[in-house]
């Protein structure tokens, strides 16, 4: 019986070690997988905080119109194209519009554009920026809000 058993530890020497190799593998494998969901985690995180505080940016651009109408009123705000620069000028909406177009490219992104158009009291605020980070976006993704002052 003793020599039975001897072989049967001869048979299975280094079996054990295969097992943990493929153990380790395999863990290894999770890790990996692990830290590359992680890693789109952040990104798409990213890009929904950027979308939130579009959001909160075109809000800002609304309330400040709201708070100058009379300048509304007769186009001052107006940016019909997609406006990159902050405008230069004197005037209140002038300001204004340097601020936000300012504010966005601070906050969002640096390659953010902003654009303003309004139809008597209804006013289209939009903002364009480079969102190809995330899962889903795009390289020219758009965010645009309507509203009646």
């Amino acid at each position: 019986m003793n020599t039975t058993v001897r072989r049967l530890r001869q048979h299975t020497r280094g079996v054990s070690l295969i097992e943990v190799l493929v153990a380790i593998v395999i863990l290894t494998f999770g890790l990996m997988g692990a830290a590359a969901l992680q890693g789109r985690a952040l990104k798409n995180n990213q890009s929904s905080y950027e979308h939130a505080q579009m959001s909160i940016v075109a809000h800002s651009m609304l309330d400040s119109m709201r708070a100058n109408t009379a300048e509304v009123n007769s186009g001052a705000y107006e940016m019909p194209n997609w406006t990159c620069a902050a405008p230069t000028g004197g005037t209140l909406a002038a300001t204004d519009s340097a601020a936000w177009i300012n504010s966005l490219q601070t906050q969002i992104n640096p390659s953010a554009c902003g654009r303003v158009t309004c139809t008597g009291t209804d006013c289209l605020v939009g903002i364009r920026w480079d969102d190809s980070r995330g899962t889903a976006g795009s390289a020219s993704q758009t965010f645009e809000l309507r509203s009646r002052l």
